[in-house]
């Protein structure tokens, strides 16, 4: 299986064309999963699968086998 780097915010919001507080505003809402790093100055981490799962339209509780 392939490496799953984990992405900042700037990087998710440079990929999806959306601006950085959309980002963390979807973050925050559970709409795009994410890990903090537990402070406001190390910010989040995003999975870049969790990128394409967002794209392809695959519903947030289901994952491929």
């Amino acid at each position: 299986m392939a490496e799953d780097r984990l992405l900042t915010v700037a990087e998710v919001a440079e990929r999806l064309r959306l601006k950085p507080e959309t980002v963390r505003r979807w973050l925050r809402s559970g709409r795009l999963r994410g890990i903090s790093l537990g402070s406001d100055h190390a910010g989040w981490r995003v999975r870049e699968s969790e990128i394409e799962r967002l794209l392809s339209g695959e519903p947030q509780g289901k994952r491929a086998a």
